[in-house]
């Protein structure tokens, strides 16, 4: 189970796009967390969130888990109730609502027929580490006084989603806990260190993310400034006694070695994984209007079938 899959790559058609990616990118993407570029960076991220619509058959159903804003996401029709996902929302620990969560929640019930539970945890750098991963703990706490086994849960997560259910699972695990049955994780944020090659490689080819983004939100959320520590950079972890992963991931990321080194580090300790890349495509491009991203979901499901 040990493999890597290359995603075919699309035309032309994702110029538009990128063009527009490339407007929300001044926004979104400031190179500080000072509270006016903060409130730049929240509102971009929202931004981003309206440019894309969800799609459709699907139900929304909002509540509150002790504080924490969350959402029941469901198909239409029915779902299969053997499993579930709980996905964690990307956006640098410094920005993401549970609306933004919205799009990526309703793709993955969509695909696979489970429900999937999003929650909004707290932010940096109001909330730096440990506070979200504090949230998490208490959303899968949640799911346990609910009655679901840790094996019958998918652990899903995008970007900064990506190292907080890295962080969750390998926490649990560290407490001696049974950890979820399988780790989904899109374009992970694994190595807050922001040294890869791919960061210079990628420099002038990612649309959406740049390294002056990246450090100002790793900043916010870890300001002690030890990123090569495993509590935030899990690509340093001891990553024994995972569950089996899938990754996903763009080639013109600047993200991109976060996500080719945790499947090489996986290898190493282990633990069945997976790795499919799509050449031509960017960080988190299975939020968007692509056929691409519609082949990225049909391949996620899939590896889920093992599960059935």
């Amino acid at each position: 189970m040990n493999k890597t899959i290359n995603g075919t790559q699309t035309p032309a058609a994702n110029e538009a796009i990128l063009a527009a990616l490339r407007k929300v990118h001044n926004i979104a993407s400031p190179a500080s967390t000072a509270p006016e570029d903060l409130k730049r960076q929240r509102l971009g991220q929202e931004a981003l969130g309206r440019l894309l619509t969800p799609p459709i058959g699907f139900s929304w159903e909002p509540f509150d888990i002790d504080g924490i804003p969350a959402a029941w996401v469901r198909p239409e029709g029915g779902h299969d109730r053997s499993k579930m996902i709980l996905y964690c929302h990307g956006g640098g620990y410094t920005s993401g609502t549970l609306g933004y969560a919205r799009l990526m929640a309703a793709k993955m019930a969509l695909a696979t027929g489970y429900e999937v539970l999003a929650f909004q945890y707290r932010l940096a750098p109001e909330h730096p580490y440990p506070e979200a991963l504090e949230d998490a703990r208490l959303v899968w706490e949640y799911l346990m006084f609910l009655g679901w086994g840790a094996r019958e849960i998918i652990l899903a997560g995008d970007s900064a989603g990506g190292n907080l259910a890295l962080e969750l699972a390998l926490s649990l695990r560290d407490a001696g806990r049974m950890v979820p049955g399988r780790l989904v994780l899109f374009s992970p944020w694994t190595d807050m260190t922001a040294t890869a090659e791919s960061y210079e490689e990628c420099r002038d080819r990612d649309p959406l993310l740049t390294r002056e983004y990246v450090e100002a939100v790793r900043d916010a959320y870890a300001p002690d400034g030890a990123w090569d520590q495993p509590a935030y950079s899990p690509l340093f972890a001891d990553l024994r006694g995972l569950p089996p992963t899938l990754i996903q991931v763009g080639g013109r990321e600047i993200l991109r070695d976060d996500s080719t080194r945790l499947f090489q580090r996986l290898q190493q300790a282990g633990i069945p994984a997976v790795l499919q890349t799509w050449p031509e495509m960017w960080h988190v491009f299975q939020m968007f209007p692509l056929k691409t991203a519609g082949e990225a979901m049909d391949k996620m499901a899939h590896f889920l079938e093992t599960l059935r």
